[in-house]
């Protein structure tokens, strides 16, 4: 899916630092996949991070701010009801793993680089257990930070082990 996002944008004569940038701000993608991108397209490690970073942090407060009340207007609508009884059912699922640590397990929950781990569901997750932005707002930034160091160490070390054999 990145792979045909980047395609597009590139067609559409998107820099590729841009290019990084957009899709770590993706749902599901995120900074988990922009930045193995990012060191595919060549791009300096360093800017790749940076850029991952940034446009990963870029919805998290919006989402803590709005995901609720969003949410619990699915929940009045008959016909939004499901897609609102489903997020209600995700973050019930996921929130024993944040509740037990608090701000803590919010940071740990985001910063363990795998899918649906990221910053996009761990807003999601303080919004709808009713965490306020100021509380959540870091955890989350610190979590997506040390993903980024683990994505970024990951990906270059792959890069390098694969350069080995090329």
């Amino acid at each position: 899916m990145s792979e045909a996002i980047t395609t597009f944008l590139q067609g559409l004569g998107i820099s590729n630092e841009l290019v990084i940038f957009i899709v770590s701000m993706l749902p599901v993608v995120e900074l988990r996949g922009a930045i193995p991108l990012g060191v595919v397209l060549n791009t300096k490690p360093l800017i790749t991070f940076c850029l991952a970073v940034i446009g990963n942090l870029l919805p998290v407060p919006f989402i803590i701010l709005c995901a609720r009340p969003v949410v619990d207007f699915f929940l009045r609508v008959k016909y939004l009801r499901p897609i609102g009884n489903w997020l209600e059912n995700k973050v019930r699922k996921n929130s024993h793993k944040i509740t037990k640590y608090k701000v803590g397990g919010l940071f740990l929950f985001v910063a363990i680089p795998l899918p649906g781990t990221g910053a996009w569901t761990g807003a999601l997750l303080a919004a709808l257990m009713n965490m306020r932005l100021k509380n959540a707002f870091p955890s989350i930034a610190l979590g997506v930070v040390a993903a980024g160091i683990l994505m970024t160490f990951g990906s270059s070390a792959v890069d390098w082990f694969i350069a080995l054999f090329v």
